[in-house]
């Protein structure tokens, strides 16, 4: 059987924050011995889609920043680190997935494309749709899909990574106080219709400081099952994931049932 140590977090991106955020995060994973790290939507700058005036400058130091991070993710001590970041392509700016891994040049494999609107998270008003293309990226025997955050509740794109045989459903989030229990529902009904594991970190603020960002990772079993849950208490956690039980669980209710 392969088994394989990931973390995921709930991380504060408040700039004065960052590098701390940064920091203990690395402790973390060095100290538990992780392999994979999912780090939130867009989480190595302040969250820009809080303010409905997007500004050019915010969107390219917010580029600026995320290339800086991304750069040191080997401090980290894990292999492979995924999450999104702030891209300029043609012209056209992009909320974009990437995997980090060790030795190895940057892969961007998806531009988010459910894009809400809406107060805190004013992002089709601040950047552009993708291309409507939820292809799996591969870290060693492992087949990864992501959803980014809005996209994990239009079920199909899970329904289509299950077909793509993956074994992890990545949800990297930006997601508000008070409806973190709705996204864990979410999240474990996502699993459960992909027979992958689904892993989420969020961005976090505390009440009342900085934006309305609230928190809470999970790592989440294809049959729903929640193994672990990052919260303010528990930033971040570690559990060991079996290849073998996701490659089973694409044979078995409700997986295997035609379209």
């Amino acid at each position: 059987e392969i088994f394989m140590k990931v973390t995921v977090c709930q991380f504060d991106n408040r700039p004065e924050h960052m590098e701390q955020s940064f920091q203990s995060l690395a402790k973390h994973v060095r100290e538990n011995n992780a392999e994979f790290v999912l780090v939130p939507e867009m989480s190595f700058s302040p969250w820009l889609a809080s303010s409905d005036k997007p500004r050019e400058e915010a969107w390219l130091a917010a580029v600026e920043s995320h290339n800086g991070l991304i750069s040191r993710l080997g401090e980290l001590g894990a292999q492979a680190v995924m999450g999104t970041h702030p891209v300029v392509d043609q012209g056209s700016r992009r909320n974009r997935a990437y995997l980090w891994q060790e030795g190895h040049e940057l892969s961007e494999f998806h531009d988010k494309w459910n894009l809400p609107d809406e107060e805190g998270y004013w992002e089709a008003t601040w950047y552009d749709r993708g291309d409507k293309l939820f292809t799996t990226n591969r870290y060693k025997e492992f087949r990864i899909g992501v959803t980014i955050c809005t996209e994990m509740w239009f079920f199909e794109h899970a329904r289509s990574y299950a077909k793509q045989k993956a074994h992890l459903l990545c949800v990297p989030r930006a997601t508000p106080h008070g409806s973190t229990d709705k996204w864990l529902a979410g999240g474990r009904a996502a699993a459960v219709v992909s027979g992958a594991y689904c892993l989420s970190s969020n961005l976090y603020n505390p009440i009342g400081e900085g934006d309305n960002l609230g928190g809470l990772g999970w790592v989440i079993d294809p049959e729903g099952r929640v193994l672990a849950t990052a919260t303010p208490e528990e930033p971040f956690v570690t559990v060991d994931i079996d290849l073998d039980f996701a490659e089973r669980s694409k044979k078995t209710y409700p997986r295997y049932v035609a379209d």
